[in-house]
């Protein structure tokens, strides 16, 4: 694990005696403890930082189909898991960790997720977490911590318990037609998140945080009027909402690097988009420093994607855009593509070319023109268990494989 023992020894006990002087920030819940629930080093080699960045998604839908009964079954299924993914060529395993304000670790921040025995705050009994790490470093692969910011809640699902945020800091919530989302406004919900990727910094061998595109939920200005009128502020509303998305970033940013770990995201694939209806202000992340390691935007378009006459949606046009843009040294872009449309296409007028067995290789091979070689594959069901297109995928897993190992 990435500590500086001596360092944090000391940092915990002067937590310890002067808690009690200045209070917990966050009531209800604990201070940072530090289990050692990291499993014994693999006896094989740890992933090198030298390996191209080639990874997969692994979301919360694949975790429906693993078992959790014991640590043994589930063990095994993320094994075979993990090997079709490093038989791929990936080196990279970006793993849903934190769904929807439930975890797959114990946590003091949140309850377990309901995806581990079907009710949100139960007890496996074990770390699905320490054992994914275990996993993917005995194969040479990197792990990084999937998480959903602010998502508590999509529609109705979970079923929230009684240790969820939501019912310890309902004040710290906002509704929308989607779901129940953290308030991006609130700096307690700021600092909240960012305790809790410390959390997991420190108490897991990781390789990186990843955050996806779930930020404001909604553009409706009635979402956090009291919030901006009580802000007094000058910007406008976008930019007020696009300031309180910044400062979550560059401190989950500062807090992911106190532990040597990579911070990432993945914002939607266009960039205007992503700007006015989330809030996210991704180019700027791309052109400074400070807000993340690597910039991922998830283009699920073809190369041919045309609709109304335009190709302003391909894969090609989103990503010589995002590649103009202007990007700081220490900030990497990388493309996130479409495994999911296999088989079933994209919408486009022009249809055909996610049947051809090779989609995902001719996109990488485009990109590679760009310089653009950091590439993430959403999603792993859509490649090793697609039961409405079999052929099609394995195909596609073929032609992926031999660009990504040098076949």
């Amino acid at each position: 694990m990435r500590r500086r023992g001596f360092f944090w020894a000391v940092f915990l006990l002067i937590i310890y005696f002067t808690a009690p002087f200045w209070g917990w920030r966050h009531s209800g819940f604990a201070p940072i403890t530090v289990p050692d629930t990291t499993p014994a080093p693999s006896p094989t080699a740890e992933p090198a930082a030298s390996q191209p960045y080639h990874a997969v998604w692994v979301s919360y839908l694949e975790w429906l189909q693993v078992d959790f009964s014991s640590a043994q079954a589930f063990s095994a299924d993320i094994a075979a898991m993990f090997d079709n993914i490093a038989d791929l060529g990936a080196t990279v395993v970006l793993a849903q960790v934190r769904p929807f304000g439930d975890a797959l670790y114990p946590s003091d921040y949140y309850p377990f997720s309901h995806l581990c025995t079907g009710t949100q705050g139960q007890d496996p009994g074990f770390d699905p977490l320490a054992l994914l790490v275990q996993a993917a470093h005995a194969r040479g692969l990197q792990l990084e911590a999937w998480i959903n910011p602010y998502r508590l809640q999509s529609g109705s699902m979970p079923l929230l318990c009684a240790q969820s945020p939501a019912m310890l800091h309902p004040e710290w919530t906002k509704t929308t037609s989607t779901g129940l989302y953290l308030n991006p406004a609130s700096t307690e919900v700021r600092a909240f998140i960012s305790d809790a990727v410390a959390e997991l910094c420190h108490n897991y061998d990781l390789d990186g945080i990843h955050f996806d595109d779930y930020f404001y939920p909604t553009t409706d200005p009635a979402f956090d009027a009291d919030d901006y009128a009580a802000a007094g502020t000058a910007l406008s509303l976008d930019d007020w909402r696009r300031k309180n998305v910044n400062a979550l970033m560059a401190l989950c940013y500062r807090t992911a690097h106190q532990y040597g770990v990579r911070f990432g995201a993945a914002p939607i694939g266009d960039p205007d988009r992503s700007y006015a209806n989330q809030y996210s202000d991704a180019a700027l992340w791309l052109a400074q420093g400070g807000y993340v390691d690597y910039l991922m935007p998830q283009l699920y378009w073809g190369q041919n994607y045309t609709k109304n006459g335009s190709t302003a949606q391909s894969l090609c046009q989103l990503a010589a855009r995002w590649a103009a843009l202007p990007r700081a040294e220490d900030v990497t872009l990388a493309v996130g593509l479409g495994a999911y449309r296999i088989g079933d296409g994209d919408g486009s007028d022009t249809p055909g070319e996610w049947s051809t067995g090779h989609a995902l290789a001719d996109q990488l091979a485009a990109l590679n023109t760009l310089g653009i070689d950091y590439i993430g594959l959403y999603r792993y069901d859509s490649l090793f268990n697609n039961t409405a297109y079999p052929t099609l995928a394995a195909a596609e897993q073929d032609s992926v494989a031999q660009i990504w190992r040098g076949d």
